[in-house]
């Protein structure tokens, strides 16, 4: 299969996907086969710049050289146990994540939408057992324009038609409101039965929407004032992506432990971790809070075969170390500054750019078209034609993400090649 797979061009594995494989995606048309730090390579071996990262998985790199060394060596040991047993591994990464992120407890899951769907039972758990609320008026309130995933539970709350239509009947038990609108969650919490408020830093696949400086702050005085749970969707925005550990350390400089820093961190109640907690090697998720929230997960109520399976937690423990050691957060935070000086100095001139805007290495530019148009796309199959992957979102919006382990050279490289390719289309 390996050799056979080897010979075969893009367009016949393209074909063979289309084919034989469920329409859930539309990819750019590109057959990546090997990928190394910021690099990525098709099957005919030509190179170019990751800038989408995984959505973000991939924020150490490409086979990252320590990450693949543990999974090799815990592979090739025990991979999963089940939580039937303890395993030598599990105990160690909950020390691990917990002193890393400042919480008491982990509950560790595989995906980012498992994740959230666990944040989503703790929280009403919580609400039922701690506060008395009767399970039929339990309520969480979430915001508009959120991607939490695309599970049963997860777009019901959505407004997203394109993954909502024809999938009801819908869960009930969720309020939805404007992002970045504090009177609106003003509004919504004076419901008494409101469990928690469920919300991502950035709205990375909105756009990356950035929120007011102070949102997320008097988000959590909200919440903490009406005894309601903030829960925060770093699945996307966490693990240094936007120039701190977490997007709710706002823009601090720490390292980690960033509970200490009371003038930047926003702490959540909950918070739901995916993507970059593996380095894109393998899945992994985890939704971790304090013992006074997470006491509600007792034996029988929640669970997954391979959650903290020991392949995984090694893995894990591996990219965040990367993370630490590599300093991937103050290099997101000082390239990403450089990301947006570049792309102004363009748009000051520039007919088919109206605005780059973001965080750290998490940016995105609006093309000055409507979201139906196919402006957007066709500058992406342009620049993956000059060595660079990127791909549209909601239609006129180009989300640039590349790996955080990007030079200052190569992001330089990278912006000469994204303006090049505007110009063609100015």
């Amino acid at each position: 299969m390996t050799e056979s797979t080897q010979i075969l061009s893009s367009r016949e594995l393209m074909d063979l996907e289309n084919k034989h494989g469920a329409h859930n995606y539309h990819p750019l048309p590109v057959v990546l086969d090997r990928g190394e730090g910021v690099y990525v390579w098709d099957v005919e071996g030509k190179r170019y710049y990751d800038f989408l990262s995984a959505y973000s998985a991939v924020n150490q790199g490409h086979c990252h050289p320590r990450i693949v060394k543990s999974l090799q060596e815990q592979a090739e040991k025990i991979t999963l146990t089940s939580r039937a047993f303890y395993n030598s591994n599990l105990g160690l990464y909950d020390q691990y994540i917990t002193e890393y992120f400042g919480f008491d407890k982990v509950l560790p899951m595989n995906t980012g939408a498992e994740a959230v769907e666990t944040a989503i039972k703790i929280c009403r758990k919580w609400a039922q057992e701690a506060k008395g609320y009767p399970q039929e008026r339990t309520k969480i309130v979430v915001a508009e324009n959120n991607f939490h995933g695309r599970t049963t539970t997860i777009i019901s709350f959505s407004n997203d038609e394109e993954a909502r239509s024809g999938f009801g009947p819908y869960t009930p038990g969720f309020e939805r409101i404007p992002y970045n609108d504090i009177a609106a969650l003003e509004a919504a919490l004076e419901d008494d039965h409101v469990a928690g408020f469920l919300v991502e830093p950035i709205q990375g696949e909105a756009g990356v929407v950035t929120p007011d400086a102070d949102y997320l702050r008097r988000v959590r005085d909200l919440c903490k004032a009406k005894d309601v749970l903030f829960i925060a969707d770093e699945i996307q925005t966490g693990i240094a992506r936007t120039g701190s550990l977490l997007a709710v350390c706002g823009n601090c400089s720490c390292e980690g432990n960033c509970e200490r820093q009371a003038d930047t961190y926003v702490r959540p109640d909950i918070l739901i971790l995916g993507k970059a907690l593996s380095g894109g090697a393998y899945p992994v998720s985890a939704v971790l809070a304090d013992d006074e929230v997470m006491h509600v997960i007792k034996p029988g109520t929640h669970g997954s075969t391979f959650g903290g399976n020991p392949l995984g937690v090694a893995v894990a423990m591996s990219a965040l170390e990367v993370v630490r050691d590599e300093k991937l957060a103050q290099n997101a935070r000082r390239l990403g500054e450089l990301f947006r000086e570049k792309m102004n100095e363009y748009i000051d001139r520039s007919k088919v750019v109206s605005l780059v805007r973001g965080r750290g290495l998490l940016n995105a530019i609006v093309i000055n078209d409507s979201p139906e148009s196919d402006t957007a796309w066709n500058i992406c199959l342009r620049l993956r034609d000059h060595g660079l992957l990127a791909k549209p979102t909601h239609g006129n919006i180009i989300r640039f993400a590349p790996p955080l382990v990007m030079t200052e050279e190569q992001l330089l490289d990278c912006v000469a090649i994204i303006q090049r390719t505007l110009q063609e289309f100015e």
